[in-house]
């Protein structure tokens, strides 16, 4: 009896660790992918009701109770790098359109309003419509902001309250490019001192001041990076934040940090940045990621990009569990290492796929049904003790749900399990989805914590329109146990003082 209670006790314990280990994410993002939608960059997100919307370039928009799990929805109208405001009961969407779209409720239908009128002349800095975004001050004024071209810096204007696609006033130039802040000027290295695309604004407002993020140097960078200004009103005049710039970073998968929203926790003052990511080519792409924002007692806002698995908004790190890093990276071609693969194809090795580095693709032959990848986590020579892991977690990017090679590929399912081994010889599954049937070009899946050495992914089934290309696959966890070494060594503090000296 006692020996089932142990028992009981002890699945209940784990029970208790799966369900913590379930309220986590991970960048990028896996978003579901439907017909007509992909989140590909540019994201809005915005709260309603205590739901929370989504939308992206990629068409379609997503809806979540928890920014931790969204589903998609076919939605039309959805411009080009959209905005999503609510407004007197009514929903607006704009983006990179002259024209203005209405809605009774989030998810449509939607109606063309028109173009954007009595815009004046070209100097004014109305370019016909580009990366516009509709911000409602608390006194219920709308206001519209959008970037000029290149270097022009962002514009703003206060909209008829009665027509959204009608200024009020004459638009207001609210700053430009300063070649003095080097992360906004164009190129990998931020190279051209003379050159950049300032874009992207988004506006909120916490505390009486009024926050404007924007974007630079350009999307195409992985240097692409998010700003702010600060203003006690909504046109200004703008101050450049000391802290700047927001969000950037160059290496690692999430890189290209940029053009994204800001949406509020509904009912905390909780603060969540949605940004795009941009990969590096060839093969390319886009995602989207989330990290959460912080201000400090002077009002400057913080924004730290992770790439690691994170707490879900509204809960804390669990403090007696170790912070889940990276344990397969570079352990393909490791000295020592008993990692293996099922296949190859010629240029696109099986080592690409856990380098860390978004430009590269493992693609297994196309005659292999069942491709698998198997790493060991400690790839230790005789000399050395052999590390054990606890994993939690696994993230995969794959190249479909995107243009590769000329074809557009459908909706992709992948199907796939990870097992785990202690000896490299006898495994058991910790995390099976071969029954999956949600579409995602990027996964991250939780798993109940276990010790292991060896990690082993097998991809049983995915779209055959195109060939299976695995950008990364990373496997999560911490340190936890050793195993001696196979030859003992002595240890240089021991050895007597005249063998010591002559080591």
């Amino acid at each position: 009896m006692k020996k089932i209670f142990m028992v009981i006790a002890l699945l209940f314990v784990s029970s208790l660790i799966a369900m913590a280990q379930e309220q986590r994410f991970c960048n990028p993002l896996p978003m579901p992918i439907g017909n007509g939608g992909n989140a590909g960059g540019d994201v809005t997100v915005m709260e309603h009701g205590g739901k929370y919307y989504m939308c992206c370039s990629g068409g379609g928009m997503w809806v979540s109770d928890d920014l931790l799990n969204w589903d998609f929805h076919q939605v039309a109208n959805i411009p080009g790098a959209p905005d999503l405001v609510k407004y007197n009961g009514k929903f607006y969407l704009t983006g990179n359109s002259d024209h203005v779209f209405v809605a009774d409720d989030p998810l449509g239908p939607y109606t063309d309003l028109g173009v954007f009128k009595n815009t004046g002349p070209i100097e004014n800095g109305w370019n016909g419509g580009f990366d516009t975004h509709i911000y409602i001050d608390d006194d219920n004024t709308p206001y519209l902001y959008w970037p000029g071209r290149g270097i022009s810096g962002i514009y703003g204007v206060r909209l008829d309250p009665n027509d959204l696609t009608s200024f009020a006033e004459k638009p207001t130039h609210l700053f430009g490019f300063n070649p003095m802040h080097a992360w906004e000027r164009y190129g990998e290295m931020n190279e051209y001192p003379g050159v950049a695309w300032i874009e992207g604004p988004w506006v909120i407002k916490r505390n009486g001041i009024y926050y404007l993020e924007y974007s630079a140097s350009g999307t195409q960078w992985k240097s692409y990076a998010e700003g702010y200004y600060t203003a006690t009103s909504p046109l200004g005049p703008y101050s450049y934040a000391s802290n700047n710039p927001l969000l950037r970073k160059t290496d690692g998968l999430v890189t290209g940090t940029a053009h994204g929203s800001i949406v509020k926790s509904a009912g905390k003052d909780e603060w969540y940045q949605f940004y795009t990511i941009v990969l590096s080519n060839p093969p390319g792409g886009r995602r989207i990621g989330m990290d959460k924002i912080e201000f400090d007692a002077d009002g400057l806002m913080y924004c730290t990009v992770t790439e690691f698995p994170q707490p879900a908004p509204g809960t804390e790190a669990k403090k007696d569990v170790p912070a889940s890093i990276p344990v397969t990276v570079n352990k393909m071609n490791a000295m020592n290492a008993l990692s293996t693969f099922s296949s190859q194809t010629a240029g696109y090795p099986a080592a690409y796929a856990v380098d860390n580095y978004s430009g590269t693709v493992w693609m297994p032959e196309s005659t292999d049904s069942q491709p698998s990848i198997t790493v060991e986590l400690s790839p230790a020579t005789r000399f050395d003790v052999v590390q054990h892991f606890t994993v939690d977690g696994m993230r995969v990017l794959f190249t479909g749900g995107r243009r590769m090679r000329g074809v557009r590929t459908t909706p992709p399912v992948y199907k796939y399990k990870l097992e785990v081994s202690q000896d490299g010889k006898n495994y058991m599954t910790v995390l099976d989805k071969t029954n999956n049937n949600i579409a995602k070009n990027t996964i991250f899946n939780n798993f109940t914590p276990t010790n292991c050495r060896f990690v082993k992914f097998t991809i049983t089934d995915w779209p055959k329109e195109t060939p299976l290309g695995i950008i990364d696959f990373t496997v999560f966890g911490y340190p936890e146990g050793q195993d001696a070494a196979a030859v003992a060594t002595p240890v240089f503090s021991d050895l007597p003082l005249d063998k010591a000296s002559k080591r």
